[in-house]
């Protein structure tokens, strides 16, 4: 049986600062209950038909602990029977959930689901959870967690990816954001988070800097030298330059993004907006961090057989500027099909809320340029990667 989207909502992603961001004191489970609310505006029928809500979240603690998914049913209304679970996968949480989703409705497991993934980074911080893992050193050494700083700078210094191709990453990331900013089409899934009177706290995403200048990112330095002298062992004696500033990193921001995922005959007014043609996790080892996208993204191809030139639009995860440069560098891309309305680096990183965002994105993107086929690559620590491609209806 073929899934299909029929639609996949985001909220504006916030700069993720305790005192300062737009949603900074909202419950995550807020955040969800708001895009949950407006998929039920757009398609009447969702929140008492719906059999599952599957999120990804990478800190389960706190404000998102006691499973965020099952909260945030609860808090929009769902069905009491609709199943809620959450997920973390690192960084690639929102998309893995998505594909959980897809592959229960090809399955006849579930008629109509929701996925997605939220992360509210003001307050559960990056690492809240505190796990062991992060610095046990009686894991194999090839086993052992390497920052995701620690590891571009690997992946640069190992490539010979410069800083000048660093700058242009984030450069044109911010550039092309600002500018999709002020076209609706490419805003046509974003969702406003309103107060509870009613008025709106986020509206588009804060992060973007339309002033930056290839002359302001010449001048900034290497931010995370020291970064890696606590993983000496783990690296084994690899070489590592400083390469990476804090321009050249995703900001990190609040943010949800949900899907409604169903087969062809959903009882709904709408049509579906897009059809999943293949999907793909990857797990390697952590020593490939931050290159699990690419492994991801060669395997959905040959699923779907396809390749890279048949590919209308790609949003390509930029998890520091490093992976947006190999990208290029390695598969020679035509880089006016990704990330054609800015990047992670421009827009920021909700974490578990990542992949689900980028599908957003992508089926906006997809609509604005009139494409048939898109696909979405994530990547995180420790090797992961997922990806999935869509066909455009």
């Amino acid at each position: 049986m073929d899934a299909y989207l029929y639609d996949c909502l985001r909220s504006p992603r916030a700069k993720a600062k305790a005192e300062q961001g737009s949603l900074a004191t909202m419950p995550p489970h807020e955040m969800v209950r708001q895009l949950l609310s407006a998929m039920e505006g757009r398609h009447p029928g969702v929140r008492e038909s719906a059999q599952q809500l599957l999120l990804g979240c990478v800190g389960q603690v706190s404000s998102q602990g006691g499973n965020i998914a099952l909260v945030s049913k609860m808090a929009a209304g769902l069905s009491d029977s609709a199943a809620a679970y959450t997920l973390n996968n690192y960084c690639v949480s929102g998309l893995t959930a998505i594909s959980q989703a897809v592959l229960a409705v090809q399955a006849g497991m579930s008629h109509m689901s929701l996925a997605g993934g939220v992360e509210n980074l003001s307050q559960v911080p990056f690492m809240a959870d505190r796990a062991s893992y992060y610095s046990d050193a009686s894991l194999p050494r090839k086993g052992r967690f390497i920052p995701v700083p620690v590891a571009a700078d690997l992946l640069a210094s190992q490539f010979d990816v410069t800083v000048e191709q660093l700058n242009a990453q984030a450069l044109r990331s911010h550039q092309r954001a600002a500018a999709a900013q002020q076209q609706t089409a490419f805003n046509a899934s974003l969702v406003a988070m309103t107060s509870a009177d009613g008025s709106v706290l986020a509206d588009r995403d804060e992060a973007i800097q339309a002033q930056l200048s290839a002359e302001s990112l010449a001048a900034m330095p290497p931010a995370f030298a020291d970064f890696a002298k606590p993983y000496a062992e783990t690296l084994h004696g690899r070489a590592l330059e400083a390469r990476h500033s804090f321009a050249h990193m995703p900001p990190m921001v609040d943010g949800a993004a949900v899907a409604l995922i169903g087969p062809a005959n959903l009882p709904l007014e709408s049509a579906p907006r897009a059809r999943f043609i293949a999907l793909s996790e990857h797990c390697g080892s952590p020593e490939e961090s931050l290159t699990g996208g690419f492994a991801a993204m060669e395997q959905v191809l040959s699923r779907a057989g396809l390749s890279l030139d048949d590919i209308d639009v790609i949003e390509m995860m930029e998890a520091f500027a490093v992976v947006p440069a190999l990208f290029e560098q390695r598969y020679r891309v035509d880089p006016s099909k990704v990330n054609i309305a800015g990047g992670h680096l421009a827009k920021g990183h909700p974490m578990g809320a990542t992949g689900a965002v980028l599908l957003s994105c992508l089926v906006d993107a997809l609509e604005q340029r009139d494409g048939r086929l898109g696909m979405v690559v994530a990547t995180g620590a420790s090797g992961i990667g997922a990806a999935v491609i869509i066909e455009r209806l």
